[in-house]
């Protein structure tokens, strides 16, 4: 099994948009061998197409590009969530100080809460207005392509925004993202407040200018009645009025701690709880919902490349039986699977030479129509043994090198037969040298022995 056969349905989907923008920026990729893989894997025309994206990201290193963009992913997440909980402890430092002061009241629920309430306003009104990421979303999209530090990732933060934003989920994943860090932070405030009053003794007071008494009552009750419906407790009127100046009693002390907790945990973390869970919901439902986009101009191009009109027609009479055109270089003895071939041979030199039994003889590739006929055929009928023979008097260009791999992905085993030189000449010692550095960058065996009994037998 291929590794990329483990891949979730969003990270086929990823790459596939990756490849489709690297192409938008960089133009066609080279693409035949993928092209026939995927004819080869069948399928209807989004499965042909991921496929032949998901070899082409093998081939050209988005996949390894892909694991590093989200271990950078990952390691962002767990620096997002340090940052989180070491800010929400300093938030409840700073509310209570260190206990030599009486605390104002509506300070510390201003440091509490008050940047939490404005940056959830403002996801409110992005998310109203249609914005798809809030400033967190987007430090953390930008942090991960740092920490992978590699260009080859180039795409596919840019293929990942794409691919939500066209079905609407950009705002319900990174908004996860968003309220999770929050609730971190919220939490963190909330244990901190915990710890610090209960091993330090605070005085509350409230203090205004403008205000009279009886408006901070009002106000305090009102931000006290959905906490005390969940079990907080909340000062009497008596304790709010006097508390103008910093009471002695302890349970006007534990009222008001019971109060700031309560403030604290309804209006801050409960509200990131509920919409973290909405949004991480909203994300599972719309992740298995995800499609590629047929209509975009990258995919159409594709579609006369993986699903030919007489293929999309479809089959509508069975084939009377007739006898099976001839093609040339037919394989003999497929059912062993054994086959030469030879690339771009000089015509002066006799060929095919003797086979043994059940080997078969692809003929000499000089074309690229009888090279992608026989990639074809292997596509379909792969060869268990596979001998490639070479005239070593050419030198190994890139082309014929680039053939020899992909004959070699299309065999069980292959094996290079570097030929000897025609009667009355000679090799030049300094091409076969380069041949052979060639096939063993390639990790590919090569002898310049025939190999008929390997052929015949799988052995030699």
């Amino acid at each position: 099994m291929s590794r990329l056969d483990t891949l979730s349905h969003l990270d086929r989907l990823w790459l596939t948009e990756a490849i489709r923008l690297r192409e938008e920026h960089a133009g066609p990729l080279e693409d035949a061998e993928a092209n026939r893989r995927a004819n080869a894997a069948g399928g209807d025309l989004p499965q042909r197409i991921q496929a032949r994206a998901l070899w082409l990201a093998e081939r050209d290193g988005q996949y390894p590009a892909l694991q590093r963009w989200r271990q950078g992913a990952r390691l962002a997440g767990l620096l997002l969530a340090a940052l989180a909980i070491i800010s929400g402890a300093g938030l409840a430092l700073a509310a209570l100080g260190d206990g030599q002061r009486p605390v104002n009241l509506f300070w510390a629920l201003g440091s509490l809460l008050g940047l939490h309430l404005l940056t959830l306003l403002g996801w409110a009104l992005s998310f109203g207005l249609g914005g798809s990421a809030s400033l967190l979303g987007r430090l953390w999209l930008w942090a991960s392509g740092k920490l992978a530090r590699d260009a080859r990732a180039a795409h596919l933060a840019p293929a990942l925004l794409l691919l939500l934003q066209r079905h609407g989920l950009t705002r319900w994943g990174l908004g996860a993202l968003v309220h999770g860090a929050w609730l971190l932070a919220l939490g963190s405030a909330l244990v901190m407040l915990l710890l610090l009053l209960s091993t330090r003794r605070y005085g509350f007071v409230w203090e205004t200018t403008l205000l009279d008494s009886d408006t901070f009552v009002v106000l305090t009750q009102a931000l006290g009645a959905l906490p005390g419906l969940l079990g907080f407790s909340l000062p009497d009127i008596e304790t709010i009025r006097a508390s103008s100046s910093a009471l002695a009693d302890d349970g006007a002390r534990q009222a008001w701690s019971g109060w700031l907790l309560g403030v604290t945990f309804t209006y801050g973390l409960l509200p990131r709880l509920l919409l973290g869970l909405l949004c991480l919901g909203r994300w599972l439902h719309g992740r298995s919902r995800l499609a590629l986009d047929l209509g975009l101009p990258g995919y159409n191009l594709l579609r006369e490349r993986l699903q030919p009109p007489s293929e999309r027609l479809g089959v509508c009479d069975a084939a009377a039986d007739a006898p099976m055109e001839p093609t040339p270089h037919a394989f003999n003895g497929r059912s062993e699977g054994a086959l030469l071939v030879a690339i771009e041979l000089d015509d002066r030199r006799p060929w095919p030479p003797a086979l043994p039994k059940g080997v078969g003889d692809a003929g000499v590739l000089d074309s690229r129509e009888q090279r992608q006929r026989l990639l074809g055929q292997l596509s379909r009928f792969p060869a268990e043994r596979l001998a490639v023979a070479c005239d070593p008097r050419r030198s190994p260009d890139r082309g014929t090198l680039a053939l020899i791999g992909e004959l070699a992905r299309s065999a069980g085993e292959i094996r290079i037969w570097l030929l000897p030189a025609p009667p009355g000449e000679a090799l030049d010692s300094h091409r076969l040298e380069d041949w052979q550095q060639a096939l063993a960058r390639l990790g590919l065996p090569f002898s310049q022995g025939a190999p008929m009994n390997w052929l015949e037998s799988g052995h030699d």
